[in-house]
Formats: structure tokens, C-alpha cells, sequence
């Protein structure tokens, strides 16, 4: 007992950490650690909490008494088989109830309908499950802390799970009873370091395939989903391979849906090197009113540095071509631009001048010279030597000193260079420049 009271001072004070072994893919370890957490942490009274107060736009130290207002911080959604529950850790008061309390951030009101019990006999996390007399929903109610007795309102520093609330409660949210508009720090969340790309193997399971995703983005904040807007493909990133493996086969055992994982698309770009000039005709006759628009066009790179990706210059004197289709060409390029021959990727930092060309009082019209500046465009790319571009990242790497070798090896065999190398402690920071694609299996095999 005195060795674990003095640990928890030393803990407290900011001392020094302990250290448990543990996985969380077998459920290993996990007990002991919330174990921990009751004996070594500071309990909620022992801590000042902070809010801010939305009326006054100044922080405010909660005194974290039972008599207090209301103030309680939606942390953690999870949807199971009793429906969808929302984890809340109060701060301030107490929930009994029939209790209204009121989101902060969107203003709504929640009517709080949960029946529940707190068992003091067992030290562990456990659920109790009961119904509620009024509305017959069902409670559940996660007891952390020990050693309470019996009350009839949930009091500071409790974890609480509440179900049947007919609104989504979003995680980050504060709840209050009207008294006061007090918001707390939501969680730090960290950026996700690994990302891969997944979809659904037969198109008929899209719909189980997307609520998955939702519902697993809802619970989790360090798991994102996006829609890569190139190369369509649904992204998930996490923190970690183990921890997108994880929801993969979560979304293949809980939804029966058979899912195909793999790298990424790199975005790729094209660009020319040099200047390529051509004099194109297009003319087409069909009976009607035929098709005539010619363009005297030159292409070439945009100056290095140039923020804009394309220009597209009138250098036409005159009335060769009407002002009117200039337009016309100008969005034909564009549309060129969006799909290069090489492999088929946008081209960028991109000049496009218009020099001369020739109208047809009948037959041209807006869409005859969009069709020329296209046409001309996929003729005189490869004149202008194109070539591909491949997104680089800038790269920080932080390991101990006796790797570095090893590390810097790795980078130089992608093809990475090294721009720095600085010392943090016992630590080596390495900063690289290293091309987007490799790293993908950089952070696989660390």
C-alpha cells in the first residue's frame, strides 16, 4: 500500500510515468491498466478544470462541487447493440433523472429519459443494464470510480453512457441545464500518420459499406474517411497499419461486406520542358453548317516558382479570330490540360499564347474552335517534351541515435535525400525530402 501511495504521488507530481505492456488486437493488458488509472491518477476533485464561458468570452475555473450548474463534455460516440451511445464525463453537478440538459454548441435540448443503477461491489469496469419506466429505453452506465455508495444522480467525475437520445450527440459537445453557456476543451485528436484506400468487392454492398464508415468515423476521431476528388477512391487513415486492419475486418465481421485494401493512388502531373508552336486547322463539313476554326498557338512552362498552374494569353492583333470565341479556345486548353498523354494526369505550370488563326463567317462558331484548341493541343504535346511530376514530402523522422544510420540508409534506397540532421536528447531528428509513393512502404515496414 505505501509503495502504490507513493507511486501515485510521483504520478502525480509529474515525476516519472508508469509503464504497462499490453495489447490492444487480444484485449491484452487492458484490465491492469484501467486499474491503474483508479489507483495512480488523481481523482476529479484533486484537478482544476477550465471553461469558457460563451457570454462573457473568458475562462472560468470549475469548482467541480455537486451544487454547481451542469457541466458535462460528450467525448466518445458508439453505436452497439443497444443503439447509439454517447460517453459523457461530467465536471460540474449532476445529472438526475427526467433531467433536461442542453447541447452548448448547437443549442437543442436533450430530455435525459435513463434509469441506472451504480454497483460499489465490483472494482472493475462493468455495464448495468436497465429499463426505464417511463419511456421503456434501455441505460447503460460505465463505473470507473469505486468505493461510492448509492446515489440518486450521477456525480462528478463520472463516465456515463447514455442511449435513446433521438438527436446524435457529436463528440466534443457540451451539455449544460441551461443555467450557464460554458464549453470545454474538446480532446487533443492527432493527426493520422497512415492512410489506405478501400472499397466494397461487390457494388450491391455500397450502402452497408458507407454506414460502416460513418458509424466507425463517429466513435473514433483519430479514424478519418475521405473521397480522394482524382482518382474516386474512399480513403480511411488512422494511426497506424494495426489500426486500419482492425476496422477492416471490423466492416467484413459486423457488416458482411468483403472489402478490397490497397496503397493509395499517387496524384501524379505532367508538365513540358520546352516551347512547342503549331498552326492547327480544324474543318469539318456535313451538309449543314459545317465546323471551321484555325489557331496559331504556342506552348510552354510556366516560370519556375509561378503560382498559377495555367495562363493562357491573346497575343492576336487584329480581327483574325473574333473576340467572341477567344473564350472558346481558352476553355478548349483547359479541358486539354486536364489529361496529358503520358499517363493521363493533369498538366501544370502550363503557358498557353494564341498568336494567329482564321474564322469562317458561316462555318465557325464557339464549339468549332474549343474543338481546335483540343485537337491542337494532344498534337503538339510531345513537341514540347513532356514529362512527369511526382509529389514530394517533406519528411521529419525522429529516432534514437543508434539507428540513424540504418534509417538514413532506408531514405537514400528510396530515393530520398537528406536536407538535415539535428540531435533532440538521446534522439536524432532526420529531415528528407522523399517521393510520395515509397512511403507508403516506408511506414509499413517501421
Amino acid at each position: 500500500m505505501d509503495l502504490e501511495e507513493a507511486i501515485r504521488r510521483a504520478t502525480i507530481a509529474k515525476k516519472f510515468v508508469p509503464v504497462f505492456m499490453g495489447s490492444a488486437f487480444k484485449n491484452k493488458g487492458v484490465q491492469p491498466l484501467l486499474n491503474v488509472v483508479l489507483s495512480y491518477l488523481p481523482y476529479p476533485i484533486e484537478v482544476n478544470n477550465f471553461a469558457l464561458d460563451q457570454n462573457k468570452k473568458e475562462e472560468v475555473m470549475l469548482p467541480g462541487t455537486p451544487d454547481g450548474p451542469l457541466v458535462a463534455l460528450a467525448f466518445k460516440l458508439e453505436e452497439g447493440r443497444f443503439g447509439q451511445l454517447t460517453y459523457l464525463r461530467i465536471y460540474e453537478g449532476v445529472i438526475r433523472k427526467g433531467d433536461f440538459i442542453i447541447n452548448v454548441n448547437t443549442g437543442k435540448m436533450v430530455k435525459e429519459i435513463i434509469i441506472w443503477k451504480l454497483d460499489n461491489a465490483v472494482q472493475k469496469v462493468h455495464f448495468d443494464v436497465w429499463k426505464s419506466i417511463g419511456e421503456g429505453s434501455l441505460a447503460l452506465y460505465v463505473c470507473i470510480l469505486t468505493r461510492w455508495r448509492i446515489f440518486k444522480s450521477r456525480m462528478l467525475g463520472k463516465l456515463l453512457l447514455f442511449l435513446g437520445w433521438t438527436v446524435l450527440q457529436p463528440s466534443g459537445d457540451t451539455f449544460t441545464d441551461g443555467s450557464v453557456r460554458y464549453t470545454m476543451t474538446s480532446m487533443n485528436v492527432p493527426e493520422p500518420v497512415m492512410s489506405l484506400a478501400v472499397s466494397p468487392v461487390s457494388k450491391d454492398s455500397g450502402g452497408q459499406f458507407s454506414k460502416a464508415l460513418n458509424r466507425f468515423q463517429r466513435e473514433d476521431p483519430t479514424f478519418r474517411v475521405g473521397l480522394d476528388p482524382e482518382s474516386g477512391q474512399t480513403i480511411i487513415s488512422g494511426m497506424g497499419e494495426l489500426h486500419l486492419d482492425i476496422y477492416v475486418e471490423r466492416i467484413r465481421r459486423e457488416y458482411k461486406v468483403d472489402a478490397t485494401v490497397g496503397k493509395p493512388r499517387v496524384n501524379f502531373r505532367e508538365t513540358v520542358t520546352q516551347r512547342a508552336q503549331f498552326d492547327y486547322l480544324h474543318k469539318k463539313q456535313t451538309g449543314g453548317q459545317g465546323q471551321y476554326g484555325r489557331v496559331c498557338v504556342y506552348i510552354e512552362p510556366l516560370p519556375t516558382g509561378s503560382s498559377e498552374k495555367f495562363d493562357f494569353e491573346n497575343m492576336i492583333v487584329g480581327q483574325a479570330i473574333p473576340s467572341s470565341f477567344v473564350p472558346a479556345i481558352e476553355n478548349g486548353f483547359k479541358e486539354a490540360a486536364n489529361s496529358g498523354s503520358l499517363i493521363g494526369h493533369p498538366v501544370e505550370y502550363l503557358l498557353v499564347v494564341l498568336t494567329d488563326g482564321a474564322s469562317h463567317a458561316v462555318d465557325s462558331s464557339e464549339l468549332a474552335f474549343k474543338l481546335a484548341a483540343i485537337y491542337a493541343f494532344r498534337q503538339c504535346y510531345s513537341a514540347a517534351r513532356p514529362v512527369t511530376l511526382e509529389p514530394i514530402m517533406l519528411v521529419d523522422l525522429k529516432v534514437p541515435t543508434e539507428f540513424q544510420g540504418s534509417v538514413a540508409g532506408d531514405i537514400n534506397k528510396r530515393k530520398g535525400v537528406i536536407v538535415g540532421n539535428d540531435q533532440d536528447g538521446d534522439d536524432s531528428v532526420i529531415t528528407a525530402h522523399v517521393y510520395h509513393h515509397p512511403l507508403f512502404i516506408f511506414l509499413a515496414s517501421y
